[in-house]
């Protein structure tokens, strides 16, 4: 286990060092523009002990590597591990979505997008998706709801103001894109006649 948590570790690090994206982390409020368009955020590759019995990526390292995306994410908006240890801030994940469209299998490269749908003093709304790097299918997504918290009080806490500026670059960005038709989903059967 404890390999395996070094080759996440060691994964998401190479991911957070790789150009994913041009933009500058963290983002610098009155000096950078996010473009009016999703975020190519986080890349990866599926590892062997991720496959399960059914020969594919198991549902559980999906997860992880929405995970891994929302870090590169909370990193352009100085909400990573760094501002956790400068400010006993953090953000908790209240609620989460995910889809599985397509199966990725062994070695699959993969690319993540985000998309900010709205933000307000404490809270995020975000949706990521994920696609196969290579063969462009769109393999799953994931729809979040994060809270600003202070770790000493393990209560929530608005944004500081320069996050808040951040948030505000990209959610202005983000303005003019569509909701995406995944986001907002329940979960359910359809009544069968």
């Amino acid at each position: 286990m404890h390999e395996q948590n070094n080759q996440v570790l060691e994964q998401s690090q190479a991911a957070a060092n790789s150009a994913a994206h041009d933009l500058h982390v963290p983002l610098r409020p009155g000096r950078d523009t996010v473009p009016p368009t999703t975020i190519d955020i986080h890349r990866a590759r599926v590892l062997p002990e991720w496959i399960d019995y059914n020969g594919h990526l198991n549902m559980a390292y999906y997860v992880l590597m929405f995970d891994n995306a929302t870090d590169r994410f909370f990193d352009l908006i100085d909400l990573g591990v760094d501002y956790v240890a400068r400010s006993q801030h953090s953000a908790f994940v209240l609620e989460t979505h995910v889809t599985y469209l397509r199966e990725v299998s062994l070695d699959d490269p993969l690319r993540f997008t985000f998309q900010l749908i709205d933000a307000d003093e404490k809270r995020l709304h975000y949706y990521f998706e994920m696609f196969h790097a290579e063969q462009g299918f769109l393999a799953a997504t994931s729809e979040q709801i994060a809270l600003h918290v202070n770790l000493d009080a393990r209560r929530s806490s608005p944004f500081p103001g320069a996050m808040k500026q951040r948030l505000d670059i990209v959610l202005k960005a983000h303005a003019g894109l569509p909701k995406p038709d995944g986001a907002g989903r329940s979960i359910g059967l359809r009544a069968r006649n």
